[in-house]
């Protein structure tokens, strides 16, 4: 069962810069839904320039409330909520005006007791209409309209109780073995992995295409960044050599290239910015 809302800002990039302009917080589940989710997040602004929040994000699905109240498409003034699946890439969302956002972040593995039927993976990389994917259409003023948080914490747990989602030995299992990646750092190699799962390699990918919506190696060189984006916020004098065989890789180069990949800059100049 999960330990409830993590305290770190892991993933984000710029966490002070960000937490600065807009109020940030996470809240626990109800407790029946806590074996599948991470945590809600909430998110309320009011700016008077339009500010960019990028974050490299967690191996997992995310169900999204938005309302922009100040500004914005018809649509995002009234209030909507997307599914969004596992984003391989930098998440960037332009936030301008005044508006509100509340997420639930499912644990790597914990979404697809809500909707069956399809793959996890079918959502990777994507944005859907939440009333499409799920059993039930999901409220909108109940979770965007009331100013008491407590209020909209418990229409997110009376939501996600009604779907009524059911103990699922697979996505058990899909969990375990993530959160052995994330808080193992000795784990590095998908065989590996898969031997301590007590599944052939094969068998683990499939595991992780069905439950988690991208594949174990993906979500081992993921939780690696998420460290090194962490350790790049210390400056620039950080010993990059070190931190990558820490980390699990053969040289300093393929940290380098993974990270430049994800972030869009190379470590060195984010850790100068």
């Amino acid at each position: 069962m999960a330990a409830g809302p993590r305290r770190d800002s892991r993933g984000i990039v710029d966490a002070p810069d960000l937490f600065a302009r807009v109020r940030f917080r996470r809240r626990e589940p109800a407790a029946a839904l806590r074996p599948y989710l991470e945590h809600y997040w909430l998110i309320d602004w009011d700016l008077a320039e339009p500010y960019a929040a990028h974050v490299v994000p967690h191996p997992s699905v995310n169900l999204v409330w938005q309302r922009y109240e100040a500004g914005g498409s018809p649509r995002e003034r009234s209030g909507y909520v997307e599914l969004t699946g596992v984003d391989p890439g930098l998440f960037t969302r332009k936030l301008a005006g005044r508006g509100r956002v509340c997420g639930v972040q499912f644990r790597p593995g914990g979404f697809r007791p809500f909707a069956l039927g399809r793959p996890v993976s079918a959502w990777t990389g994507l944005r859907a209409d939440a009333a499409e994917v799920l059993r039930l259409p999901p409220p909108v003023d109940a979770v965007l309209g009331p100013d008491d948080e407590d209020a909209r914490v418990a229409a997110l747990d009376a939501f996600l109780l009604a779907l009524e989602p059911r103990p699922d030995p697979r996505a058990a299992l899909a969990m375990a073995a993530v959160d052995r990646v994330r808080t193992d750092r000795t784990v590095r190699r998908v065989d590996g992995l898969a031997r301590d799962t007590g599944l052939s390699a094969r068998s683990l990918q499939r595991l992780f295409s069905a439950y988690v919506g991208v594949g174990p190696k993906w979500v081992i060189l993921r939780y690696r960044i998420h460290e090194a984006l962490e350790a790049a916020e210390a400056g620039p004098a950080l010993d990059w050599v070190r931190l990558a065989a820490d980390l699990g890789y053969s040289d300093q180069a393929h940290l380098v290239r993974d990270f430049t990949a994800t972030v869009g800059v190379p470590p060195t100049a984010f850790a100068r910015h």
